[in-house]
């Protein structure tokens, strides 16, 4: 989060040791979560919102016995439910900044015409499903003066991306930042790669 103010970052347990000026608890697969939330953050306007929670457990599932029904709705409670929650618990602070924007991080493996690669059918599906979410807010939130964009990472050296992945957090990171300072009404419901090219559906 970005307010008029200090940035805001949210974690689901201990802070992290990584330079913000603030600190909020918040786990966005919990709907009970985001009360505690708001209410802290006391009406401050927000003009950034980068929704990026994510996670990928079906790396290893068999198409004959895996891909329980519990690891569907994990995976969508954070990778889907929790953008949209997150996004409805703040929708007053977005509307009280000026020029507000909001990034949801999908994936290259939501696209359905880039990553038809198979497997990881739950990933796939929720990424496909942030997305079509985040055109459809970019839609509604549009009248509001809020611009919405759609993002694919890169292929990140993370714990999700591994140590072979492509680029580095700071790599992927700047690239997102600079897609965020140049999203505007102008170009809300884009779905684009962390250094700005286009991305198909």
């Amino acid at each position: 989060l970005a307010a008029t103010g200090p940035a805001i970052g949210t974690c689901r347990g201990i802070p992290p040791d990584r330079p913000a000026a603030e600190w909020l608890t918040l786990d966005v697969a919990d709907p009970a979560s985001f009360a505690d939330f708001t209410a802290r953050l006391d009406g401050r306007p927000i003009d950034r919102l980068v929704c990026n929670a994510g996670i990928f457990d079906d790396r290893h599932e068999s198409l004959a016995d895996g891909f329980p029904p519990a690891m569907w709705a994990r995976t969508f409670a954070v990778n889907v439910t929790g953008v949209f929650l997150t996004v409805q618990a703040l929708l007053a602070n977005l509307q009280a900044a000026r020029a507000p924007r909001v990034a949801i991080v999908s994936s290259q493996m939501g696209s359905s015409e880039r990553a038809p690669g198979g497997g990881a059918y739950i990933y796939r599906a929720s990424k496909a499903a942030a997305v079509n979410l985040g055109r459809n807010l970019a839609a509604d939130l549009e009248g509001l003066g809020i611009a919405v964009g759609i993002y694919h990472p890169g292929w990140v050296r993370t714990d999700m991306g591994g140590a072979s992945a492509d680029i580095s957090v700071d790599d992927s990171a700047d690239g997102l930042m600079d897609r965020l300072d140049g999203l505007s009404l102008a170009t809300t419901g884009r779905f684009e790669t962390w250094d700005g090219r286009p991305m198909p559906f």
